[in-house]
């Protein structure tokens, strides 16, 4: 075999539609096109799902789903990866300056991934109800967020509180 002797298989390849070379051809006159009409003219054309001035289809349905803005606020932080840091108190700066979480991070949850032999303690930090179990197995301690850190700083729903003296 060689190179300048390949040939596309039988059958694979058709011939281009020659259109508007006569009435014998098949495809004469209107050359496939129909009478009249925005498509049968040179330059007919509209917008992809343009239906005539109907409202669209991806107009009519409603719309679904979103992407949340704050996706990347809060970090995950493996169990294993805990054991490797070099400190015992751990707290989301730790966390930042170890280079275990993204500097943008707001939060972080552990979750249980790995193993910890070590007793930490943790202060600010969420974590799973498995993470939180082999913590305390590994004889550490855990000190969540407020309750108004978790929320994003906002209090959602509940009634402003002010201390008056």
């Amino acid at each position: 075999m060689r190179l300048n002797t390949i040939k596309p298989a039988e059958g694979a390849t058709k011939n281009r539609r020659r259109v508007g070379r006569g009435m014998g051809s098949g495809l004469g006159k209107t050359a496939g096109r129909g009478h009249k009409g925005q498509k049968s003219r040179a330059g007919g054309f509209h917008k992809v799902g343009f239906e005539g001035g109907q409202m669209p289809l991806q107009r009519r349905l409603p719309k679904r789903g979103f992407v949340s803005l704050t996706r990347n606020d809060t970090a995950e932080v493996r169990l294993s990866d805990l054991a490797r840091l070099p400190v015992d108190q751990i707290d989301l700066l730790a966390l930042k300056a170890a280079g275990m979480i993204p500097p943008g991070a707001k939060q972080a949850k552990v979750i249980k991934s790995g193993k910890l032999e070590k007793a930490v303690n943790l202060q600010g930090l969420a974590a799973t109800k498995g993470a939180k179990e082999a913590i305390e197995a590994a004889g550490g301690s855990l000190a969540e967020a407020p309750e108004q850190a978790k929320s994003g700083g906002k209090n959602r729903g509940q009634p402003r509180v002010t201390e008056q003296a």
